[in-house]
């Protein structure tokens, strides 16, 4: 298994990918609007030459405190092709991505998921970090990840995802 960062050759495996895993093409637009943006970043997972895995990170912003030079994403979407899943692809996958979200200085990345499975990489309930999700879901799937100690120290507020979120729902 190999993961790399997207390429423009990948897009139509890409797109493959997130209508398989999600059975819709919801994801799958989304990331096509989001593409090419500032400070979004995107990566594969390759097995057999064949691109089986993708995630994708896009810039968010919180309205209430917080300093507008602190890099945030939003992980959204991660996908596995149904045939490959339950194979740890997905948990390669946000390792690798959360390395090179530091590495280009992001400081939190936020996601909408189960807890039990993004715990397993740090996440917790951003409302112990005084954040909300601008969407009504429960407090427990709304999670954040500081990947810089400290990095959400006198924020608050609520995160804000890209337009393009809402144009895709």
């Amino acid at each position: 298994m190999e993961i790399q960062d997207e390429r423009p050759e990948d897009i139509d495996a890409i797109r493959t990918v997130n209508i398989a895993a999600f059975g819709r093409d919801n994801e799958a637009n989304l990331v096509d609007q989001l593409r090419g943006i500032e400070n979004t970043l995107s990566f594969v997972a390759i097995e057999s030459e064949q691109i089986v895995g993708h995630i994708f990170f896009s810039p968010v912003t919180i309205d209430e405190k917080c300093s507008e030079e602190l890099m945030i994403l939003g992980l959204a979407p991660l996908a596995v092709l149904p045939q490959y899943q339950r194979r740890g692809i997905g948990s390669l996958l946000i390792k690798h991505s959360l390395e090179k979200c530091s590495d280009l200085g992001c400081k939190a990345v936020v996601v909408l998921g189960y807890p039990e499975y993004y715990s397993r990489f740090g996440f917790i309930s951003a409302k112990e970090k005084g954040l909300k999700c601008e969407y009504l879901v429960p407090d427990d799937v709304f999670m954040v990840l500081e990947l810089k100690n400290s990095a959400l120290d006198g924020c608050r507020g609520i995160v804000k995802y890209r337009f393009e979120f809402q144009e895709c729902a």
